[in-house]
């Protein structure tokens, strides 16, 4: 995923257009993507994995033990919903059993599923931490009992209904949402939705409730890294476009789903039907800008955000219309938007994510105080938002505040161990160099693999956060087989620079070349690309191009990764 396109703008009141804009030309028509792999592919994957694990570590061991309670866990609870959906099947013409099942999805779990708040939370935080002591002591048995661990943590969170403030937060595996302002206009995601979950027991035939249910489960499982909602989130549009077939709200739900779970051309196709019948939908048109930035498409993608800009101004599209405009290099105009939203901006919601938005910005410049200025008022609107939390450890340890970032990095992930973080606290491990500080970076590493398997079990597209990740941090080959697989579906300037970099660490520098070039063809000023240019063009025998591509890096953001920046600093000296 795009860095600023994974996290969703709250819709909000109607505000003045960012600029004068005009229509584009209509989009050419998109065919409908397949469905994405099946769970059960990934839930087999693990449970043989953990039987070859039970087969060599010591029959005492605590983590086998949780291995073999999330594989019990996942496989029942698969199955009692299994047997659930047979028995709905044969009876969903009766009044009371579709009551029954409308119970069932707007509490959000069902059969086999595990409840309760604060219980779910703590029990996320101690998976993270019995993996954490997995790895130092069985290095065979730490990705199994990563994955398992996880399981139980997501299997309980699945049905939590208040159990963290949310409203806001950020993945790499996750796609833009619009939620509806009522949700987010708070800022306390979770409360929402359990407003909504009692409305729907006792009106179950609403469609419109539980279309807004559909999009605030996308949203929650966006905001804490939870994909066990995706499927949550589809029973709940399903149900309502049962009631009313073809309702617009359903329908740009599906989009938001299928961006969540990088189906951008399903989310393409789907905002394109709603806006055949609402050209003024805002949900549809902001799923219209993210399906194209995400496809690659960026003109089509900026005729889109005119378009928006002229029939729905507001917050929403002026985040995106900023986005746009940074991809191609027009940081002035992108940065003018996004302090006219957060001018416009009221809601707790707004504000942290426009802020957080604008600290981003700063700190892709390399203007530290400027995005910790941001970040702060971010946290001053909602002192649990994530983007601002993770941005603001970001900052500190691009000036230097290595013991402030670590602290603020280890909050984020004991919280939510979502992959950019978990690499980041372990680049920062790394850097770091203290005794135990190694394993302590591979801990994070594994969680990395671990939380991707997971995704890929509940539908999500996770190829793009395992190419990133493993090419520096895991399997090379698995890394360039991701990269490969994501750029035959998309081509952005993300992928071209996460396909170079794997063609890279795999010795094939020539190859690498031509995609690294790509990344940084649209002007988009990101550092970490002309990094990884750089360095490409140093192993191919370009050394006056490599030195000017790495010290552009610095010069524009020298924080912008603690090994990287190192990296680039070192290949400088050695070539003087």
């Amino acid at each position: 995923m795009s860095p600023r396109t994974n996290e969703s703008a709250p819709e909000g009141e109607p505000g003045e257009r960012s600029v004068a804009t005009t229509e584009p030309d209509p989009a050419p028509p998109i065919r409908t993507a397949k469905d994405s792999p099946a769970r059960s592919a990934a839930r087999a994957r693990v449970a043989a994995a953990d039987r070859t694990t039970r087969a060599h570590a010591p029959s005492t061991s605590d983590d086998t033990t949780v291995a073999a309670a999330a594989e019990e866990t996942v496989v029942d609870g698969q199955n009692e919903r299994t047997e659930e959906t047979e028995e709905n099947h044969q009876e969903n013409k009766k009044d009371a059993a579709g009551e029954e099942r409308a119970d069932d999805a707007a509490d959000g779990g069902g059969p086999g599923t595990v409840s309760g708040e604060a219980g779910a939370g703590d029990e996320r935080v101690a998976a993270v931490r019995r993996v954490s002591a997995s790895a130092r002591r069985w290095r065979t048995v730490q990705l199994v009992a990563c994955a398992a661990s996880l399981a139980v943590a997501l299997t309980a969170g699945a049905v939590v209904v208040g159990a963290v403030r949310s409203g806001s937060g950020a993945t790499v595996a996750a796609a833009p949402s619009a939620v509806s302002p009522q949700l987010l206009a708070s800022g306390d995601l979770d409360t929402s939705i359990t407003a909504l979950q009692a409305h729907l027991r006792a009106q179950p035939k609403d469609f419109g409730g539980w279309a807004t249910l559909g999009l605030a489960y996308v949203e929650q499982a966006r905001t804490k890294g939870d994909p066990s909602r995706y499927p949550q989130a589809q029973q709940a549009l399903d149900r309502s476009l049962k009631l009313r077939p073809g309702n617009e709200s359903a329908l740009a739900g599906r989009a938001a789903l299928a961006a969540a779970r990088h189906d951008f051309t399903g989310a393409l196709t789907y905002a394109d039907t709603v806006l055949k019948e609402n050209p003024y939908s805002e949900r549809a048109l902001s799923s219209r800008i993210d399906a194209l930035v995400e496809l690659g498409r960026y003109t089509e993608a900026s005729k889109a955000t005119d378009l928006a800009d002229s029939r729905r101004p507001g917050v929403p599209v002026f985040t995106r219309y900023a986005y746009v405009h940074e991809l191609r290099g027009d940081v002035k105009t992108a940065r003018r938007v996004l302090e006219q939203a957060l001018g416009t901006a009221t809601s707790r919601g707004d504000i942290s994510y426009v802020a957080s938005a604008l600290g981003q910005l700063a700190w892709n410049q390399g203007r530290y105080t400027d995005a910790l200025t941001y970040y702060a008022r971010a946290l001053a609107a909602d002192d649990t938002y994530l983007p601002a939390l993770e941005g603001r450890a970001r900052a500190q340890a691009a000036r230097g505040d290595d013991a402030a970032a670590i602290k603020g990095m280890e909050q984020v992930v004991e919280r939510y161990p979502l992959p950019q973080p978990l690499v980041e606290l372990g680049e920062l491990y790394e850097a770091r160099g203290n005794p135990g500080d190694a394993r302590k970076a591979h801990d994070q590493y594994a969680l990395v693999d671990a939380w991707i398997a997971l995704a890929h079990s509940y539908g999500v597209d996770a190829d793009l956060d395992t190419a990133l990740a493993a090419a520096d941090h895991g399997d090379r080959g698995a890394a360039l087989k991701a990269a490969r697989d994501e750029w035959a579906r998309r081509h952005t300037v993300h992928t071209a620079d996460a396909l170079a970099w794997a063609l890279h660490v795999n010795g094939r520098d020539a190859e690498a070349l031509p995609y690294a070039r790509k990344a940084t063809a649209t002007g988009y000023r990101n550092a970490s690309f002309l990094y990884h240019r750089g360095m490409i063009e140093r192993a191919t025998g370009h050394r006056k191009e490599a030195r000017a591509s790495l010290q552009a890096a610095l010069d524009l953001n020298a924080g912008f990764s603690p090994l990287g920046a190192r990296a680039a600093r070192k290949a400088l000296e050695d070539d003087q």
